[in-house]
């Protein structure tokens, strides 16, 4: 998976195990403190809260819950990833058991970035909650077209959402909504106050980026390029969050988002947002359906319109 990094979904593994902060950390042999953070940096990429009241009870929400569930899945198709065990992760016992242990419930595979999941979470929830006999299980693996067609024609997917920069050829798709990419520098960068910044002034700029098989990354990069703005050098390169929030805030550069991640970024202290004389191109949050899908998957997509 390529959003977010793998250390924080081990964290986040070894946190539903554990039931506990400390004894995760214990079992990790880190810091509480290092856990939290690591744990809040995977909530702000995501754009959801895993957890409520991470410092005591540490309950799964409804949202954490099926990320948990869908990180089970991955692990299965990938065995050296780490797996869930529900039982000791104090899930309700009522939570939907497996497709195969009943046979009559209808299952669809829903893939979509988890920012674009933490969209609609209560929409599925209310869909599931009308549809008793639906089982909607996540797939977070995808971000970009490639692997969403890639899905949808192994059958691997009955639903998916995507990014991307327009319509893509091969792929029929529909128009969900538009995100606008956004540059982010320190407070007190010189770039910070200026009431218009011309793209030729950022190409000297250095940058900070996520990691270059990150499917947000990807996305924006070819957006960048789209758009006629080139950036300069990275000085780092990495998906932990804070590691970002803290060097932007220092001054060393500046770093490009869109989604809940820009959103959060723009509310925080010490950041502030690059006026760009002209928009970067949005991007786009496309759903495509399989056309061999059962009947509950397109009524599901369409409620998602709704």
């Amino acid at each position: 998976m390529a959003t977010p990094s793998l250390r924080q979904l081990d964290i986040f593994a070894q946190m539903v195990a554990s039931g506990s902060l400390s004894r995760c950390a214990r079992d990790l042999g880190l810091t509480a403190d290092a856990v939290a953070r690591d744990l809040a940096s995977l909530e702000l990429r995501l754009g959801y809260r895993l957890f409520d009241d991470l410092a005591g009870a540490a309950r799964l929400t409804a949202a954490g819950r099926k990320t948990a569930q869908a990180m089970t899945l991955l692990s299965q198709d990938q065995p050296e990833n780490w797996q869930v065990d529900e039982a000791e992760a104090g899930l309700p016992e009522s939570s939907p058991p497996s497709v195969s242990a009943v046979p009559s419930r209808e299952s669809i595979v829903l893939a979509a970035p988890a920012p674009v999941f933490g969209h609609f979470q209560d929409a599925l929830a209310a869909f599931e909650a009308a549809n008793e006999d639906v089982a909607i299980t996540l797939d977070l693996t995808v971000h970009l077209a490639d692997e969403a067609g890639l899905a949808l024609r192994r059958g691997k997917a009955d639903i998916a959402y995507f990014y991307a920069l327009g319509e893509v050829e091969g792929l029929p798709s529909r128009y969900g909504w538009s995100e606008q990419i956004n540059l982010y520098v320190g407070a007190d960068h010189p770039l910070s106050g200026r009431d218009s910044v011309a793209p030729k002034e950022l190409a000297i700029m250095p940058t900070l980026r996520m990691e270059p098989r990150n499917g947000l990354r990807r996305i924006i990069d070819e957006a960048l390029i789209t758009g006629g703005v080139q950036l300069g050098d990275p000085v780092l390169e990495t998906d932990n969050l804070f590691d970002i929030m803290t060097i932007l805030r220092e001054g060393a550069g500046c770093f490009a988002a869109f989604g809940p991640l820009a959103r959060d970024l723009g509310r925080m202290a010490g950041i502030g947002r690059v006026a760009l004389e002209r928009p970067l191109p949005a991007i786009e949050i496309r759903q495509a359906v399989n056309p061999h899908s059962p009947d509950a998957a397109a009524a599901l997509a369409e409620f998602l319109f709704l």
